[in-house]
Formats: C-alpha cells, structure tokens, sequence
C-alpha cells in the first residue's frame, strides 16, 4: 500500500453514519451495563493494586482520540509509580516496572476494563483503533493519519495479532525502532482494514474474536 495516496475513508464513514451511530448506541448501553455489573471486581482488583503496591489504582495517560484530540485513558495500574519517567513508553518483555499484580492484569487483559469509563463518556469505543501515545502520532504520513477518524478503541485487529507484543520487542536490539518502522505500520495497515469494514456486527466479530484469543493465549 502507497502511504502516499490515502483511502477515502472520510468519504467510506459519511456513508456509513447510521452504522456509527447504531455502534455509539451500542457502546453506551454495553459500557454502562458493564460498569453496574463489574463493579465488585473492579473492587477486587483495586484492592490487590494497591496491597501490592501502594498508590493509585488507575494509570491515566495522554494518547491521541478521534480527530487528534488528546484524552487521558484509564487503564488499571500495572506498573509501579512514575514508570512513565523511569522508561520507554512501551512495554517490553519481562519489564521490571511491571508489578506482580499487574504481570497478572496484563495477561489476562483485566487492566483493561477501566476503559469502560472512557467508552462511556465518549472518548473509545469497545472495538477501534488503539489510541497512540502523541509523539509517535507525530510520526503518521497522511494516510496512517485516517485512524483519527474514528474513536479509538479497547481492541481490534492488532490487539488480536500483537496480544504478545512485548515478547517480541524482548527479542530487538532497539524495541522502539523496532516498534516504530515495523509494528507499528503493521498495525497501521490492520487498522485500515477495520475501517473499511467498520459496522456494529463488525465490532461484536473483533469482540468475541476478543475473548478467544485471551481464554486461549
């Protein structure tokens, strides 16, 4: 693919706009049943973050949402304080930032459902592109840039492909380059193809795909 010559996928979402609303509509009912119902676990693991590790339950970083616009994700902490100033801003194999507790949460994705919040309030979606960090959305071409079009989401494609990311970044004598010239694109390119095809049944595909890929990884 020419990252030179973008997609019309401004024009491909215009068409789709009932879809998208049906896939917004979709996401605040499931988000806000989710919450009422999880609630209690959401205890337990805030209670195991922080008996762990004592400090905040949640981890709160500036990424890149829809039309550029920065947000703060939440994900359940998984790192010990201030790791952000003490590393990459990616994750690589058995990092030592990495709590005990949090090993756990990320392996079997439970960090993630702190992003129910932000699915709730309008900021992600359940299934989207995953939200950047800024400075390496500052590295898009014009055409990579079309993931900004939608809400970025909790998972997608590459979230099922990349699930084993930071093992792979272990094995690279410089994980960012790495990241940089070769997962991300990928990832980029996997993005795409879930914008061609973007729709509420598209989402409850990649969602169960989800669930899969975590109860057999």
């Amino acid at each position: 693919m020419n990252n030179d010559q973008p997609l019309e996928i401004a024009a491909l979402l215009a068409r789709r706009r009932p879809q998208l609303i049906a896939k917004r509509a979709m996401d605040i009912a499931i988000s806000a049943a989710a919450l009422c119902v999880l609630w209690p676990v959401f205890l337990l693991i805030a209670l195991a973050i922080v008996i762990d590790d004592p400090g905040p339950v949640f981890y709160r970083q500036v990424r890149v949402g829809r039309g550029g616009r920065p947000f703060r994700i939440f994900k359940f902490r998984t790192m010990v304080v201030d790791a952000d100033k003490k590393g990459l801003s990616i994750t690589v194999g058995r990092d030592s930032r990495i709590t005990r507790v949090g090993a756990f949460l990320r392996k079997t994705k439970l960090d993630e459902l702190a992003q129910l919040l932000n699915v709730l309030c309008g900021q992600m979606s359940f299934v989207g592109p995953r939200p950047e960090v800024p400075r390496y959305v500052e590295l898009y071409t014009p055409y990579q840039r079309q993931v900004l079009l939608v809400r970025p989401g909790i998972t997608d494609y590459a979230s099922i492909a990349y699930r084993n990311e930071n093992d792979l970044l272990a094995g690279a004598d410089d994980p960012e380059k790495m990241y940089i010239e070769t997962i991300m694109p990928d990832k980029i390119e996997l993005n795409m193809k879930y914008l061609r095809e973007i729709s509420p049944l598209a989402d409850l595909r990649l969602i169960l795909k989800t669930v899969i890929a975590v109860i057999t990884d």
